[in-house]
């Protein structure tokens, strides 16, 4: 085997895992978060959890990367420690998945049906046809798949040079001695742990495995212990993912762990004692491709089903070796922007969008408490109100920072403007809330004073809060459910509240005129309304914005303008009746 040789099989093996990346991208990408969200919801059942954790690994074409996630799910609190144990069990038997369509590769046959079958047959029509989607097509999902299609060609075509690079191998006594030394089984398994653990991909490292046995040279005997330490070593992955994680994350990280050790383990002691009786004679055939994904999907299989009725006692195992300290840490009230999650960009784009809905509730929150309190001031209230204020900061800070951590990431179209959109939303719901503490701050100072403002002016103010209460409700809920149906209605409600603002200055003006009001309470007043005007103005900015993005466009007054003229009819009708509905007495 001369260096161009050894060229060839480096770059098939750099093709393998570019095209398996690339595979596992678009995947994720095609999902667009369905997957991991489907893994949040159902997991009460411990089998429900394991096919789910099968189904999700043997389409995203990773247990590392499902095993992330899940470590990333109990970090946030999201999902509990046990429910978590099956989904990683699941992980394990869908990662057989790709072992058995990394077995085409071994398939020898004239027949012509036999032979579309083989890498070399099929990958340049799955290039082909990726390609020209990925340069040609509109659609953001059809680009998707195109890159699947080009990834899987680029993954078989890289498997296929790796293959025939190692060939001339065969041929070579050093090379065939190498492998009887993984005879022993200990050694095999620290083989298998290793290379996984460096490639962080028991997929990749099962792949290259099969590329070695095409050569002939690598017996089951050498191959099964490697299979068994390959189950070990991609644990890496999630261990690494478990430092700096809260304590149940880095559990489940040893739960990954516990069970695939324990089941080699198992497994290799109860395969040897049997050979000690039955002699396995298949043991010093040559391995094949095929032969390995069996192997592969045995173990993993025999392993779920042994240990599945001891996931507790692999929960106690794990919460043994790292315990709880007296201490409770402080609630992290972000906890769904897990940097775990921006492996799979969908789904940290949907925990940021699930994380600015709570940012939007404790907005209005803070603000309704505001307008409760003109009604009935206390200063526990009143902090409850500041509290608040800070939260929504805080998330802000938090939500920006994280969306620019995903900006970094290659987003799907649909991604991009959900990340775009809830940018522009933050800082609105952000202004709410500032607005909120204006408004307490302006009803502290009438209380201390003891000032009050005439009947007439308390209805007035009565009226103008009950259309901000709508307003407000009406664009969390735009905000929370994408109703762009809904958002629609903003529009004109924000038009009455401009309208009751201008109407409410001059009635005050006319009573300041009579000797009705003092012009100290004509300022406080003014103070009210300016608030309560801005709010409105920021809950049509954000409906504009939902609206906008959908139709990927982002001019708020041009909008606003062929709102108001394309859909004239509506616009009037719905705004007479707001103005019926919020009528100043």
């Amino acid at each position: 085997m001369d260096v161009f040789s050894v060229l060839t099989m480096i770059g098939g093996l750099a093709l393998f895992l570019y095209g398996m990346h690339v595979m596992g991208d678009g995947l994720a990408k095609t999902s667009g978060g369905r997957l991991e969200g489907i893994l949040e919801k159902f997991t009460s059942k411990t089998s429900l959890a394991v096919l789910l954790g099968a189904a999700v690994t043997a389409v995203i074409q990773s247990s590392s990367a499902t095993t992330v996630m899940v470590v990333g799910f109990v970090n946030s609190g999201i999902m509990k420690l046990n429910q978590a144990v099956g989904i990683i069990m699941g992980a394990n038997i869908g990662t057989t998945v790709t072992s058995w369509i990394l077995s085409l590769a071994g398939i020898e046959s004239d027949n012509i049906f036999m032979k579309m079958l083989k890498p070399s047959s099929f990958a340049p029509v799955f290039a082909i046809i990726g390609v020209s989607m990925m340069l040609f097509a509109k659609s953001t999902k059809k680009k998707d798949i195109g890159t699947i299609l080009a990834g899987f060609a680029i993954l078989m075509t890289g498997m296929d040079t790796m293959s025939k690079a190692l060939a001339p191998l065969a041929e070579v006594p050093e090379f065939t001695g190498l492998f009887t030394m993984f005879k022993n089984p200990v050694l095999g398994v620290i083989a298998g742990a290793l290379l996984t653990a460096l490639i962080q991909s028991s997929s990749a490292s099962v792949g290259i495995l099969q590329a070695l046995c095409l050569t002939g040279s690598i017996t089951y005997a050498s191959a099964i212990p490697i299979i068994m330490g390959q189950n070990i070593g991609t644990c890496v992955t999630a261990l690494i993912s478990g430092i700096g994680a809260t304590k149940n994350a880095k559990r489940a990280a040893l739960v990954h762990f516990y069970f695939n050790l324990i089941g080699t383990v198992i497994f290799m002691a109860v395969f040897y004692f049997l050979n000690i009786f039955i002699d396995f004679n298949f043991l010093d055939d040559a391995a094949g491709a095929a032969g390995i994904a069996v192997v592969h999907s045995i173990f993993n299989i025999a392993a779920t089903l042994c240990l599945m009725p001891f996931r507790k006692g692999l929960v106690s195992l794990a919460m043994l070796t790292i315990r709880d300290d007296e201490v409770q840490a402080e609630e992290n009230v972000v906890a769904l922007l897990d940097e775990r999650f921006l492996e799979q960009p969908a789904f940290a784009v949907a925990q940021a969008r699930k994380t600015a809905i709570q940012m939007a509730k404790a907005s209005q929150d803070a603000l309704f408490k505001a307008i409760d309190l003109r009604h009935k001031y206390d200063e526990a209230g009143a902090e409850n109100v500041m509290e608040l204020e800070n939260l929504v900061d805080r998330y802000e800070d938090e939500i920006g920072t994280y969306l620019m951590k995903i900006n970094n990431a290659e987003l799907a179209q649909e991604d991009s403007q959900d990340v775009t959109m809830i940018l522009h939303c933050i800082g609105d719901f952000e202004r709410i809330s500032d607005h909120a503490v204006n408004i307490m701050e302006t009803v502290r100072e009438v209380t201390k004073k003891e000032e009050h403002f005439s009947d007439k002016a308390r209805a007035e103010l009565d009226v103008y809060e009950a259309a901000l209460r709508e307003i407000v409700s009406m664009t969390y809920n735009v905000f929370a459910g994408e109703d762009t149906e809904l958002a629609t209605h903003v529009e004109p409600l924000e038009e009455v509240i401009d309208n009751i603002n201008e109407e409410v200055k001059k009635k005050h003006v006319k009573r300041l005129r009579k000797g009705k009001c003092t012009i100290g309470l004509g300022f406080i007043l003014s103070d009210l309304t300016t608030n309560y005007e801005r709010v409105a103005d920021h809950c049509s900015n954000i409906a504009a914005c939902l609206i906008q993005t959908k139709d990927d466009a982002l001019e708020t007054h041009e909008y606003i303008d062929n709102l108001k003229e394309n859909d004239a009819i509506r616009f009037n009708r719905e705004y007479k009746e707001y103005r019926k509905k919020y009528k100043l007495p």
